[in-house]
């Protein structure tokens, strides 16, 4: 096709890009020169975006206030097409203002850093537009993800990697999966009639859990208030209550906090109760041989949520939950639609994966973390979480006896979670307990927002139970070293010297 378009149709279509519209591309008739030339214009402002994202001498933000990021450009839809010049302006306009994630000095979320073998699957799937429903319209990709979930249940643990499991929309509705799976474990005619037909059922989970196991249990009618949280896992037989699932956490979200698996497990194990392990966060430390005793005894668990658009870096998103038992998913959310599971297909139907699922369009997650796997390798995962962890280190044994700084909790974090407060000059010597406390709440949020005006850098911070406002750092970003940890620790110090 390319060597038909002549370079003379190629400049006559620039020429007259502001009169094009988006019907004067394919599938129209004589239109593969307009086409392949927008797109190309297109895959132009991205890459020269991309190469921008990692250049440390650009911000991280060009931030602006919403009413003022309204009033700078025109947002609304109109009832007229718009031109191929104005949808291109609007694409620049977007990348404009949007946050470099890919930054080697973006550390806002658990989520950071592009991957270009992830990126280019990204734009496969994308170019594919298919849907994971069945074998028959995705076929590459339904094979994908049962031979990358089977490699995922065998790293953790299970038996030649026996079980089940799915890609989900994030992590939070991994774990709504598995409480759903627990309570139909145990009461399978809950499918039918409802939670009329079972007992009160309550679930256990550690103080410092993620807050989709509460929205997980209000959205399946079981409730926040039959949700427990405790600080140890302690169980207590509540009279007319029914505990049909823990949730153990693998990297807590502030913290970065293991739980006790095995212990926990032990528990499990004696009461006959699902157990399910987090691992949203966590669960990529699986990865290394040098952190995954961190999770020894997820290999009991019913059920493990594992997040590879977090520490392993795939493009958001991609969310798996592995289940130890087969066929309790297709049990469980089967409705036989016969419109898309024919039973008289002619191929083999365990490959129509969509009846199993709580979606019906589903889509492809899976390329991205296939692909990224072959270019990487198990190793290539491997030193990437360890250099992550390294840095995490590397932030703590810095700033731990630093003047100016106060760990959040005694001890080396167990994940790239380093939570501190940094204590301006003016307030380090600060006798009236109180109000060093009042005014240290207030340093975080004005640090953070000057880090945003100034667009240097990004870090979360939050206050916890009775603790002020305090910096969560944590390290995901491939692309960071330890000059930009250096950077960090700078930064804050400057923009709080006059707090």
């Amino acid at each position: 096709q390319q060597s038909r378009i002549s370079c003379c149709e190629v400049l006559s279509v620039a020429e007259t890009s502001k009169t094009l519209l988006s019907q004067n591309l394919l599938p129209a008739m004589d239109s593969d020169a307009k086409t392949m030339t927008f797109l190309q214009e297109v895959v132009d402002i991205l890459l020269a975006y991309i190469v921008e994202s990692f250049d440390r001498d650009t911000k991280v933000i060009d931030f602006h206030y919403p009413n003022e990021l309204l009033q700078m450009n025109n947002w609304e839809l109109q009832g007229e097409p718009a031109s191929l010049d104005d949808i291109l302006i609007s694409c620049r306009a977007t990348l404009k203002y949007a946050i470099k994630t890919a930054h080697p000095r973006y550390f806002n979320q658990l989520s950071t850093g592009l991957d270009m073998v992830g990126l280019a699957a990204d734009w496969l799937t994308s170019t594919a537009n298919t849907n994971m429903f069945t074998y028959e319209v995705a076929p590459v990709f339904v094979l994908l993800e049962y031979v990358t979930l089977k490699k995922m249940r065998e790293i953790i643990g299970w038996p030649d990697g026996r079980g089940d499991g799915i890609f989900s929309p994030g992590g939070a509705i991994s774990n709504m999966y598995a409480m759903l799976l627990a309570r139909f474990k145990m009461f399978p005619e809950v499918k039918e009639k409802g939670m009329s037909s079972v007992p009160r059922l309550v679930a256990f989970t550690s103080e410092h859990s993620h807050f989709s196991i509460k929205k997980g249990a209000a959205a399946l009618g079981i409730g926040t208030e039959s949700v427990i949280c405790i600080k140890d896992v302690l169980f207590v037989l509540l009279q007319g209550f029914v505990p049909f699932f823990v949730s153990a956490t693998a990297g807590t979200t502030v913290y970065g906090a293991f739980d006790p698996l095995i212990a926990i497990s032990d528990i499990c194990k004696k009461y006959n109760i699902w157990m399910h392990v987090d691992g949203a966060w966590g669960g990529s430390l699986l990865m290394s041989r040098r952190h995954r005793w961190k999770l020894d005894g997820v290999e009991r668990a019913n059920s493990v949520t594992w997040n590879p658009h977090k520490m392993m870096s795939v493009p958001l998103q991609c969310s798996a939950l592995l289940v130890r038992e087969e066929g309790l998913m297709q049990n469980c959310n089967q409705m036989h639609a016969c419109y898309l599971f024919q039973q008289d297909k002619h191929y083999d139907l365990s490959y129509d994966t969509g009846d199993k699922a709580l979606q019906c369009g589903r889509h492809v997650d899976i390329f991205k973390l296939w692909l990224m796997w072959r270019a990487k390798g198990t190793i290539g995962f491997e030193a990437q979480i360890d250099k992550c962890l390294e840095l995490s280190e590397y932030l703590y044994n810095k700033i731990k006896d630093r003047e100016g700084y106060e760990m959040v909790f005694d001890g080396k974090p167990q994940h790239t979670n380093v939570c501190f407060w940094y204590l301006p000059p003016g307030i380090r010597h600060m006798e009236d307990k109180e109000e060093r406390k009042k005014h240290l709440h207030k340093v975080a949020p004005v640090i953070k927002a000057r880090m945003m005006e100034y667009g240097t850098t990004m870090v979360s911070y939050q206050p916890q139970g009775d603790k002020v406002n305090f910096f969560r750092m944590v390290i995901s970003n491939p692309a960071a070293t330890f000059q930009d940890i250096d950077f960090l620790i700078e930064e804050i110090e400057r923009l709080g010297l006059d707090l």
